[in-house]
């Protein structure tokens, strides 16, 4: 009986404890600017895949092949990605880096960009269907894709170095632009990250 006393009296105090633990674990979001850095961790992250993607094409444009095309051609130079392959040590979302990169060839003015393998087969398709359903005016023809000029390619390595309560996580971005006629590595492009972090009470 005795027992049963003390139990009806803690137990309102056992409530109120887990109520309260509950009400500071909650989670709050908020809608923050999409250009803003939010960095948590040293992570690879969005600005890292914007800042490396502009500063890399404006180095890749200010090399003489761009002037050089334009002198012996007498029109913008034609780009193509084929790939850039991650070979970090954590997961990298590569197709938005790719779009960065696009994103500052054609934002320059200097060069036009050629839609890859996949995205050229999807077009071919749809001017295939203009033939048989579009009017004759209206109707683009087959074989009149402008060819790539160049084809630019590259990889994303990284490293960890760690001690005592300090991490630090280092990133390069290496690209190269090559001349599909002749094979000339017309321009290689490299671009470091170094980020540091450091061990909290809870650890990484």
């Amino acid at each position: 009986m005795k027992c049963n006393k003390t139990l009806l009296k803690i137990t309102p105090l056992i409530v109120a404890c887990t109520l309260a633990v509950s009400g500071c674990s909650s989670t709050k979001v908020q809608r923050v600017d999409a250009n803003q850095e939010v960095a948590l961790s040293d992570k690879w992250n969005g600005k890292d895949s914007q800042l490396v993607a502009e500063a890399m094409i404006n180095d890749m444009l200010s090399f003489p092949w761009v002037n050089d095309h334009l002198q012996k051609e007498g029109q913008r130079p034609a780009i193509i990605i084929q790939s850039v392959r991650n070979k970090s040590h954590q997961h990298i979302a590569v197709d938005t880096f790719l779009n960065d990169l696009k994103r500052s060839i054609l934002r320059s003015g200097q060069a036009d960009f050629v839609a890859n393998k996949d995205v050229r087969l999807e077009i071919r398709e749809e001017r295939k269907d203009q033939e048989l359903n579009s009017s004759l005016e209206t109707q683009n023809e087959m074989g009149q894709e402008q060819g790539a000029d160049y084809a630019l390619s590259g990889t994303i390595n990284s490293f960890v170095d760690e001690q005592g309560g300090s991490r630090v996580t280092f990133y390069q971005v290496d690209l190269r632009l090559i001349d599909m006629t002749s094979n000339r590595e017309v321009w290689n492009g490299q671009k470091k990250i170094q980020k540091l972090q450091e061990r909290s009470r809870f650890g990484f």
